[in-house]
């Protein structure tokens, strides 16, 4: 998740006790670490206030909690209540905890955030207190219900402002925009417009605008996944995620680079936010890849490229994949997605391991030494810290409701808890866990009502179903051309917007022209949900490495601000070794059996089997290493049978693995010559 897809962004920094000493890794301190998360993630750029106030927050982050707990035991309220209280809580926070500004005070609250954040309390009681005439009223609406209305609109693009960034705010203004002018449009984009008071009707007083899907996945799924994320980091499970990533991967050759890249998959599981992963796992990673020999910004990319993937990685992924559920209906549900992004996610994680075993092979790198490896047995003797997320894995397999599997999961936290006796664990921390999970649902709420603003407008004027007809007439009507075009969109959406902004948009603009591609003249109905699996994913994808994509990349900025290094340099390495996520969207198109819906055990084996060949032969090509450095005709060479194993069609796996092999053993016969490069690794600390 992006700013707006976070899970938790307090993940705890690990347990750094085990790893080298802090003042030979230049490991950075807690304040560090908050100083590039304020400057990078616009969620963690909070006032920090103190005496009463502190205290009247904490206690209603604590209440907001309490009602998202009662209402997922005991049963929801009725979808207008549900929502506008889930929404009139979150905005009333963002006005106390968040500034009009990046730099501004954070150490009291303006007397006009007061004000905001009563009319944001009034809005969320609004519909409660006028329920019934509300609904009996059949879309009429009053002068107070217009300006209700009207204020709710205003609060929620301001508070997505301060909570998640400017980009996302002026994308849902222009939609309203559109939404009153369309009369004025070009043809293809024209439609009749709607007067103020029908935008206010559609916004606030229906289920197709910000009270809409989105922030129904907030109030509902998304908000307890965030409570289970911020009671993992109380149990001390993010600490032991580094740990167990170090006793793992530790001595391997190039180590901290794959204990980066394990560890950050795992942390993935309680933040979903890219940033606050590169940040927390990499205030320690990033310095011990640069003492072992890496270069700044490769070592930066390598932190920014894993932590990335957090948002792809089951069995808990960003808030986009919890909408993708609802967005597609079909009984599709959430275990469906995290089943069927189990393998794309792991050919992520594969490439960039290959990428930066093929990088240390270059420079002669090898792994820590056995002083600076945690004592194994003892890490493994904590192995029951993993006990929750193996219960919610479990719990969803079965079949269970995702939201009563999050709070089985919070339950099992609790137990572990207090069973760890390595930490403090009991009333207070459980209490702090439940304000940490409310505090980092607020920026969650504001950017899926923005969010829901999109839809209503899109749904209204249908204006989906015109871009995408527009969007395959551009293509020519051929589907590689369409998804590079989607593609193309969607990372530079995901520049200015998080992800879940990202997905609502490009999944009821673009994947509609994917879909309509691929399967043509055929009803709504009976479209294979593989079809439509494979074009939601593809979209999903391409929003979350926009954070890896210069020019604006977030997290490789963020990474660079550990390392030193340069951050468009650090951008363009994290993309390289994340070329695996350019190319997995497009072979999951062409080949849905990645998905594992519908395939045989043998079609899953082989195109994972050609896929990760495919991998080591490009990443191979990427960096110029393999068993020994290889020219730019070799590079060419691997580079095209790794496309080939990819692309998929028999003939071309077949003649991929030919021209594979026959490199494999001329590496091999040459091997000799895999020799430390002493230029590259002499300056590779410059």
């Amino acid at each position: 998740m992006k700013k707006d897809d976070k899970k938790s962004s307090k993940v705890g920094a690990g347990s750094m006790e085990n790893i080298p000493a802090a003042d030979q890794i230049e490991a950075l301190s807690q304040e560090q670490q908050q100083q590039l998360l304020e400057k990078y993630d616009t969620e963690s750029n909070l006032r920090r206030l103190a005496g009463v106030m502190k205290w009247v927050i904490y206690i209603g982050l604590l209440s907001f909690s309490l009602f998202q707990l009662y209402t997922a035991i005991f049963g929801q309220f009725t979808a207008y209540i549900q929502r506008s209280i889930h929404l009139g809580f979150a905005l009333t926070f963002i006005f106390l905890l968040f500034p009009s500004f990046k730099k501004g005070r954070k150490d009291k609250v303006p007397f006009y955030d007061y004000i905001l954040a009563i009319a944001a309390m009034g809005s969320g009681l609004y519909w409660t207190i006028n329920y019934e005439r509300l609904v009996k009223s059949l879309g009429s609406i009053t002068q107070m219900d217009f300006i209700v209305g009207l204020i709710v609109i205003i609060l929620v693009l301001e508070g997505a402002r301060r909570a998640v960034g400017l980009p996302i705010a002026i994308i849902a203004a222009l939609f309203l925009a559109y939404a009153m002018f369309g009369r004025y449009m070009p043809d293809f984009l024209s439609h009749r417009g709607q007067s103020l008071e029908q935008i206010v009707n559609l916004m606030y007083y229906s289920t197709d605008g910000i009270l809409g899907t989105p922030l129904s996945v907030s109030a509902t799924y998304i908000f307890a996944f965030l409570l289970f994320g911020a009671f993992l980091v109380k149990t001390g499970v993010g600490g032991y995620f580094n740990d167990l990533a170090i006793a793992i991967a530790g001595k391997l050759v190039g180590g901290p680079a794959k204990v980066a890249i394990f560890s950050s998959a795992l942390q993935g599981t309680i933040s979903g936010s890219s940033v606050a992963n590169v940040v927390t796992s990499g205030s320690y990673t990033i310095p011990m890849m640069k003492k072992l020999g890496y270069k700044k910004e490769f070592a930066g990319a390598v932190e920014a490229a894993a932590s990335t993937g957090g948002q792809l990685m089951p069995p808990i992924m960003g808030a986009a994949a919890f909408l993708m559920v609802e967005f597609i209906g079909r009984g599709v549900t959430y275990w469906d997605i995290a089943k069927a992004a189990a393998i794309p996610a792991l050919l992520y994680f594969v490439g960039i391991w290959i990428m930066t075993h093929f990088e240390a092979k270059r420079l002669g790198l090898q792994g820590l030494k056995d002083e600076e490896i945690p004592d194994r047995k003892a890490i493994f003797k904590k192995i029951y810290l993993l006990t929750p997320i193996v219960l919610i894995i479990v719990l969803m397999m079965s079949g269970i409701p995702v939201i009563h599997a999050a709070l089985y999961g919070i339950v099992a936290c609790i137990l572990v808890g207090l069973i760890n006796k390595e930490i403090k664990f009991g009333v207070r921390e459980i209490i702090d866990a439940l304000v940490d999970g409310a505090r980092t649902a607020l920026a969650v709420a504001a950017a899926t009502g923005c969010a829901g603003i999109i839809v209503g407008v899109v749904v209204k004027t249908g204006l989906g179903l015109s871009l995408a007809n527009s969007l395959v007439d551009l293509a020519g009507g051929k589907i590689f051309l369409t998804l590079f075009f989607v593609m193309i969109a969607s990372l530079v959406l995901g520049m200015g917007a998080p992800t879940t902004a990202n997905y609502v948009i490009t999944s009821t603009i673009a994947a509609p022209a994917i879909i309509t591609l691929l399967a043509p003249d055929v009803s709504q109905a009976l479209i294979p949900i593989t079809v439509i699996l494979s074009a939601h994913f593809f979209v999903f994808y391409f929003g979350i490495i926009a954070d890896i994509t210069p020019p604006v990349a977030l997290a490789a900025f963020a990474a660079s601000g550990i390392s030193g290094g340069d951050p468009i340099k650090t951008g363009v390495n994290s993309a390289k070794l994340a070329i695996a996520a350019f190319i997995i969207p497009y072979m999951i198109v062409f080949s849905p059996a990645l998905l594992m819906i519908d395939v045989t055990l043998w079609q899953v084996i082989w195109v994972v089997f050609t896929a990760i060949m495919g991998m080591i032969a490009i990443g191979a090509g990427v960096i110029g290493f393999w068993y020994r450095k290889i020219n730019w005709l070799e590079r060419l060479i691997v580079l095209g049978a790794g496309l080939a194993m990819i692309y998929p069609e028999s003939f071309s796996d077949f003649v991929g693995l030919a021209v594979f092999g026959i490199m494999f053993i001329l590496q091999l016969m040459s091997k000799d010559k895999n020799k430390p490069n002493n230029k590259d690794l002499n300056t590779a600390t410059n």
